[in-house]
């Protein structure tokens, strides 16, 4: 059993829901991040998401597109990402870690020798944002075969069929995108999101993530009384954007907001 099988079976046994926040590894600088991370799980985090840096990243929006630039700045790259994971184990070897980010730096390194890699730092999952299910059955293999989950993206827009396999090939959980648009865009619209949960039910066991459009506890509590995990992006990040001579402020500011989130969810 994955860590992420064991966290949301555990989670569900205790009738709570996962908060997966999301910040972008190496913003605003590489020092920054692992102490961010165990801030995060301290603050109540059950599951981190780590963003990789990337020059491209088109399902982003405006907030963590700067992230990825800043990160960048500081010549952050795939191979680095990995090693503030291993730098995060040192300290924790319960929080499960999932690896978020486009396909062109894997392909980069190759696929083997990236799920080489992500085995050896203890990476517990996988989401590439822009390969699609029927397209990633040579990653997904050598992903699977070292147990790492690979996760994919569902939209508001998937037909039944998308779901079917995704739920097929995929395990974890499915993030599922709550808004059309990119990243940190939008109004959330819970009667939408409920409508379509149904639907996801029907064709998968797999725990469902809801990210894109949740900015603070009120959200948080809504989205985690519908699905089993709640994704915070961008309403982090903005943190950091907020205070760039000031990472101590973001800092404490994140962990706010997390606890407020974690209290929420949990009342």
């Amino acid at each position: 059993m994955s860590r992420l099988t064991a966290k949301f079976s555990a989670l569900a046994q205790s009738g709570r829901k996962a908060l997966i926040p999301f910040i972008t590894a190496g913003d605003p600088n590489p020092g920054f991040t692992v102490p961010m991370m165990h801030a995060m799980v301290a603050a109540g985090a059950d599951i981190i998401e780590l963003g990789v840096p990337f020059s491209d990243p088109m399902a982003d929006g405006p907030v963590i597109q700067k992230a990825s630039e800043r990160a960048l700045a500081h010549k952050m790259s795939l191979r680095r990402v990995l090693q503030l994971v291993v730098d995060f184990r040192r300290d924790d070897l319960q929080t499960p870690v999932v690896l978020m980010g486009y396909l062109n730096p894997i392909e980069a390194m190759g696929y083997e020798d990236f799920a080489n890699a992500a085995l050896r730092a203890d990476v517990d999952g996988v989401l590439t944002v822009d390969l699609p299910p029927e397209e990633a059955v040579d990653c997904v293999s050598l992903l699977k075969a070292r147990g790492i989950d690979p996760i994919f993206l569902l939209a508001p827009n998937s037909s039944e069929q998308r779901i079917q396999k995704m739920a097929q090939v995929g395990s974890g959980y499915i993030y599922y995108v709550s808004l059309k648009g990119v990243t940190g865009a939008g109004h959330l619209d819970t009667a939408d999101v409920q409508e379509k949960l149904k639907l996801i039910r029907a064709n998968t066991r797999l725990p469902v993530g809801i990210g894109f459009g949740v900015k603070d506890a009120d959200t948080a509590k809504t989205i985690a009384a519908l699905g089993d995990g709640v994704v915070v992006g961008s309403a982090l990040i903005s943190k950091i954007a907020a205070y760039p001579d000031d990472p101590e402020r973001a800092r404490l500011e994140i962990i706010e907001l997390l606890e407020s989130m974690r209290h929420a969810m949990d009342n």
